[in-house]
């Protein structure tokens, strides 16, 4: 599917669970470095389902030779390994895992991103953003039984102390409508 120029998108599917996982697990770590976040697995094996789309981006490279290992595809032939397209044996390089939501305030039913994560070196390439930009209209082409728009706003959360994701999420628009307290106990 094409999606920004040298990049593809992929849909996932509940086979994922394992990468989602892992990739879940480098998002959070990046922002608490020092905590253990095995039960993200718990949250993924909740969650995660055919209503709760997911999707992958996937750099695009010419060659076979120019793409490296081969990885969790190893275990096919040669022949059948210059068949496959190239995204079947690369590693994606980002990820948007999108759920639904209820606004407390009118009711409405909205899609709400669970997670949006992008390898650090692919960052500031425009991933992000065409991530965001994907799912926006992916929510704006939803209908209902009756034809009518069936999403008016797309939510997320965002730690404080990620400040590029707060920059991205600004400069597209998105506003802050609640404060997420906390207290130690």
């Amino acid at each position: 599917m094409n999606f920004i120029p040298g990049y593809s998108l992929r849909q996932g599917s509940t086979l994922d669970k394992a990468l989602l996982v892992k990739f879940m697990q480098r998002t959070y770590q990046e922002q608490f470095p020092n905590q253990d976040f095995s039960h993200l697995a718990h949250t993924v094996e909740q969650y995660f389902c055919r209503d709760t789309p997911l999707w992958w981006v996937y750099e695009e490279v010419g060659e076979i030779g120019e793409v490296g290992e081969v990885g969790e595809v190893g275990a096919v032939g040669e022949e059948i390994l210059h068949q496959l397209p190239i995204t079947d044996y690369q590693s994606p390089v980002a990820c948007l895992w999108v759920g639904n939501a209820i606004d407390q305030v009118s009711g409405d039913r909205h899609p709400y991103i669970f997670l949006l994560y992008v390898i650090p070196e692919y960052r500031r390439k425009g991933i992000g953003k065409g991530l965001m930009a994907y799912v926006e209209n992916w929510a704006t082409q939803k209908r209902d039984v009756s034809g009518k728009p069936s999403y008016r706003q797309i939510g997320l959360q965002v730690f404080l102390s990620n400040t590029p994701a707060l920059n991205l999420y600004h400069q597209l628009g998105y506003q802050e409508q609640s404060l997420w307290m906390v207290k130690s106990l």
